[in-house]
């Protein structure tokens, strides 16, 4: 590897440890050359996501998706130099070179930061999992260009699937954890129909839950919602191999707990950010590292065969 190439993951590597705290607790158990690359895919998606985030007029960030798209048809058309003056270029051309990752589904994550730059509601689960698939789906396929089935790997086919849908649990995951913040910002991801449900129609301005509503009956129905998610995701982690699989182990692992916090207690995300303490990811890492969470689906996934 040359030295701008080198110097162009580093710059990625260090993007990924400062804003990727969950990201980069999975990705640390990968081998170099796999924990580069993912580290090249989260700079771009990061770039797009603070684009996004950003404070600039509507106008303004939807020409910049699109300049960071542009870029991305260089990356796509392998004319990115390693002295070219961008990094995450740089780093995400030689993953190009190197991995079979779909690229175009950094497209669809652009397209789904359109759809928050536009402001767009949605009415019903179906159309929250179009957002869902393009901001987080993608780059459950994406991350599999990287890891890799393993060969001979039983329904391997499907793993693209599996992926897709792991990402969509870890993104109803983020929406219920960030209620609350999303608000604040004018942003609603979760399905009107369900709030309607709930009563919680009137959104979430402050620390208490809609007069009279049952947010908590909300957040179970949408964590129920995100465990058959994760249930379904998981079958991929048997198709891995064993540092590939606890990589995705300890990214979901983290979320769930995450999950296991807010059933348990609803109305703490509207009080502020929940989180997972340092030790307790940790734990979560080694426990996918150990191939706990692959063995427990391999024989579920037996079970029901039989």
């Amino acid at each position: 590897m040359s030295a701008p190439v080198l110097a162009a993951y580093s710059y990625c590597e260090a993007i990924t440890g400062q804003q990727a705290r969950n990201f980069a607790y999975g990705i640390r158990l990968l081998p170099t050359p796999k924990r580069r690359a993912m580290s090249a895919l989260y700079a771009f998606s990061r770039r797009v996501d603070d684009i996004g985030d950003g404070t600039l007029a509507p106008d303004v960030k939807a020409a910049r998706l699109e300049d960071t798209r542009a870029l991305l048809a260089r990356v796509r058309d392998r004319s990115v130099d390693e002295d070219d003056t961008d990094p995450v270029a740089v780093a995400l051309s030689h993953t190009a070179d190197h991995f079979p990752v779909p690229l175009d589904g950094l497209d669809e994550l652009i397209d789904g930061v359109l759809m928050d730059v536009r402001g767009e509601t949605y009415e019903t689960w179906d159309d929250l999992k179009v957002y869902c698939r393009c901001v987080a789906g993608a780059i459950g396929r994406l991350s599999l260009g990287v890891f890799g089935t393993e060969p001979g790997a039983r329904g391997a086919e499907r793993a693209p699937e599996y992926a897709d849908t792991l990402g969509l649990a870890l993104q109803l995951t983020n929406i219920l954890r960030d209620v609350r913040e999303d608000a604040e910002d004018g942003r609603t991801y979760l399905p009107a129909d369900d709030l309607a449900k709930f009563g919680c129609s009137a959104g979430f301005d402050g620390e208490y839950p809609p007069a009279g509503s049952d947010f908590a009956g909300l957040v179970h129905f949408e964590v129920r919602r995100a465990r058959a998610l994760f249930a379904e995701g998981y079958r991929l982690l048997p198709m891995l191999d064993r540092r590939s699989g606890a990589c995705v182990a300890a990214m979901a692992g983290i979320y769930r707990r995450l999950l296991d916090r807010i059933e348990r207690e609803p109305e703490a995300v509207l009080r502020g950010r929940v989180s997972l303490p340092g030790r307790e990811k940790a734990y979560v890492a080694v426990r996918g590292l150990s191939g706990l969470d692959a063995r427990h689906v391999s024989r579920r996934t037996i079970r029901r065969r039989a």
